[in-house]
This record gives structure tokens, sequence and C-alpha cells, in this order.
């Protein structure tokens, strides 16, 4: 295989592979092993993880646990859904794109935007391709990412932002996060990105910042990581952004232990033609009939690299059809109750833990997730209470390292957050900061 690739040995195969990313040997697997062997292996391992419904749960922080009903389940096995995957022959995958067509609706309602794609690979990528096309459309090169943004979203964006040409300052991590923002729009800036809630559980309403964006010529990118949200607070499109990116996986898509989930991604109506990914339209056919097309198809696998806006290869289409079911399951007014109780029960949380000594709220205004400030570090502290079988929440240092906040920890509860949770949290807690 070497000789035919033209490469002299392994090692010049893996050339571009820096040496600090090389293992010195092979890993520590068996070398051959009988199927039954390695299921009895991986059950072992898989039998280590902790499942988010085995106890007290309070991690938020970019990822939520809700409620999925088995409905979503039953109907995405169907075989016409199951089967029918990515639509390159859309004539005959007139399924595929209606549930797409859907679900490009649902987007757009909830965000408060004219159109919206048939979905990208999760909200961080979303958020990284919006900076992109924010770039080509104000013929930019400088982002400015909010100090609330998610770290993970963040990176995300640096990354792809780098090996484009453009350039992203990134705020200090801040707790509430617009005057800061405001303050570093300047007349080179191609777009402002704010989270709301924002990694910290801060709502904010942007309408500030996307007055001051817009003065300067950028676009306001607004980025939700907790889809549930939208049921209660105002939408992107509603205070003034132009780009809204988020993560479905809260609606019909369980934690999963960190995936797949699926990215929404809607814009304004002018700037449609800078969307990455699919967009699938409404049409009738020679007899009048009601069909689904792909309009518009700017990806490296439909046009020349060079033309193409994105090139990402998937859009996550059996998440996206869980997200579009659980959506058509709730309605309006279901996706309201539900956002209702979320905010409900972290309130419950909010009181419980107010009155554990030595803890702090940080954030001001929530919707169903908070950053508190504890007396220890607060990876200790959930580390000891993983002993006590209470899963406390995401210290921020495991998503920020060096970001000087040691001792804030991310806490979250949602309607799967029964009373006795919270108030075995707030005991645990108790006893561990006591000690």
């Amino acid at each position: 295989m070497l000789a035919v690739i033209g490469a002299a040995d392994i090692d010049a195969l893996f050339r571009d592979v820096p040496a600090s990313a090389r293992l010195a040997g092979p890993v520590d697997l068996p070398a051959h092993q009988g199927e039954l062997e390695v299921e009895r292996a991986l059950g072992r391992l898989a039998a280590r993880n902790r499942p988010a419904g085995a106890g007290p749960f309070f991690c938020g922080a970019g990822a939520y646990r809700h409620h999925v009903p088995a409905s979503v389940d039953h109907i995405i096995q169907r075989s016409e859904f199951l089967t029918s995957y990515t639509p390159y022959q859309p004539e005959i995958a007139q399924g595929t794109l209606q549930v797409l067509f859907e679900f490009q609706t649902q987007v757009a309602a909830l965000t408060g935007l004219a159109v919206a794609n048939a979905s990208m690979y999760d909200g961080s990528t979303a958020c990284a391709e919006a900076v992109m096309m924010a770039a080509r459309i104000t013929k930019r090169s400088k982002a400015v990412l909010s100090g609330g943004l998610h770290p993970h979203y963040a990176e995300a964006a640096w990354t792809l932002a780098h090996s484009a040409g453009v350039a992203t300052t990134r705020l200090p991590a801040a707790v509430d996060h617009e005057a800061a923002v405001i303050e570093a729009i300047g007349p080179d800036t191609a777009c402002v990105v704010v989270q709301t809630p924002n990694v910290f559980g801060t709502v904010t309403d942007v309408s500030a910042i996307a007055e001051a964006a817009h003065a300067a010529g950028a676009l306001l990118v607004v980025v939700t990581t907790e889809a549930v949200s939208f049921g209660l607070l105002k939408s992107p499109g509603e205070m003034g952004a132009d780009i809204a990116v988020a993560e479905g996986q809260s609606i019909g898509n369980a934690l999963s232990f960190g995936g797949p989930y699926v990215g929404l991604f809607a814009c304004r109506e002018e700037f449609v033609r800078q969307m990455p990914g699919r967009l699938c339209g409404e049409t009738l056919d020679a007899e009048g009939r009601r069909g689904f097309v792909l309009t518009l198809s700017t990806r490296e696998q439909h046009i020349r690299r060079e033309k193409a806006t994105s090139n990402i290869c998937t859009n996550s289409g059996l998440c996206a059809l869980a997200f579009s079911i659980h959506m058509t399951l709730l309605g309006q007014t279901g996706l309201k109750q539900l956002a209702e109780i979320n905010h409900a029960q972290a309130r419950r949380l909010d009181r419980a833990l107010s009155g554990v000594p030595g803890v702090e709220r940080l954030t001001p205004r929530f919707f169903n997730e908070f950053a508190v400030r504890l007396p220890k570090p607060a990876a200790e502290v959930v580390a000891a209470l993983a002993q006590r079988d209470v899963i406390a929440g995401v210290p921020y240092a495991r998503l920020a390292p060096g970001a000087g906040m040691d001792d804030v920890l991310l806490v979250c509860a949602t309607e799967t957050t029964p009373d006795a949770d919270i108030a075995a949290f707030a005991q645990a807690l108790t006893e561990e900061l006591a000690r």
C-alpha cells in the first residue's frame, strides 16, 4: 500500500500529524478477540457510565436533559424515515424533503427570522459557520465573540475562522456581557456573536447590541444552546439578530453521552444565498400537485469548492427529524408550558441553593440554568457529591481552564428534575461545604 501511494515508510504516511500527537507504541488493547469477548469487554466499559436519569442530575452547559416522548423514537424508526437520508435524488426522496421543509419552518418560527436551513452538525459548528457567513456578507475579517459565549463555541469559531483568515476577538469571560460587547464593536467588525441565555445562564435582551452592531455596519449573530428557552423568551429576530444559531438537542434528542446533536441556523431573507448548508422549498409539479425540492445547495458536494458556502457534508437528518416530530407534538402552547416548567424548577433550585451557607448566585436573570460561586473549587465539590450519587453540575473551569473561575459551578434544572432531587442536592452540598 505504501509503495502504491508513494510513501517511503509508515512515518512518511503520517508526517502531517504532529509528533506530539503520535503514540510511542500500540494502544493498550488486545491484538485480537472474538466477537463474544469484544461484546463482553465493551459491555463492562459501558457499565462504568452513569446515565443522567440514574439519580439527581444538574448538568447543563450546552447539553440538557429533557423528556423525549416515546412516540418520537417510534416515528423516527419507521423505514421511510430511517432509510431515506441524503436527498441526492430529490424526486424520489419527497418524504425526506418534506420533513426538512417542515423543520425549516419550525426553526424560522422559533428564531423569528425569515429563512432557515435544513440543519447542521450542532450548535458550535453552526456558530462557526455564522461567523464565516458574516465575513462574506460584510467583506470584513474580524469577529467579536462575547465573554458569555460558551467556550467550546468560541473555540470552534476560532478554528474555522482562523483557517480562513478571519480574526476573532474573544472577550474575557463575563456573567453579564452587554456593555463589554458594545464597547468592542469597531469599524472593521464583521459580526458580533452573543449568546442568550449565555453560558452562565444569563438572559439578555440583545436589542441594544443589535443597534450598536448595525450602526457600525456589522451583523449580529445570536447563539442559543437551550432550545426550550425559545418557548418563553424573546426570539433572536425580535431583538434584531441578523443570524441566529442554536443547539437543537433539547427538543426530541437525548443527551446520548454527547451526541450526535443537531444545529439550527436561520437568517434574514436578504442573506439567504450566503447561508451554508441546504434549503428545501415547496413547489407544484406539472399536474399541480404539492412537491418539495432542494432550492439551494451551496455545499462542496454540489458546486465548485471556491463557490461553496460550507464544507459541511451532512445535515444531521435523523436528529432533525426527531426535533421536528417532538416540536410538532408540543406545538406553540406545549413549548411555552414546557419552558414555564423549566423556569419554575430552576427557581426552586435557586431557592434551595440560596439556603446553603457559602453559596452565592452570580447569574442576575436566568431561564433554567445559572452559575453559583462556591467557597471551594467547583471540580472538587462535584467529585465529592458524585460519591453521594448527586451529579452537581459542570465546573466552569472544565469548559475554560485557566479563566480564573475555579470556584464557579454551572447548575441546571429542567422538567425532569423532581423536587426530591433538588432537596438531595442542597443537603449534600450543605454537608460537603461544612467539612
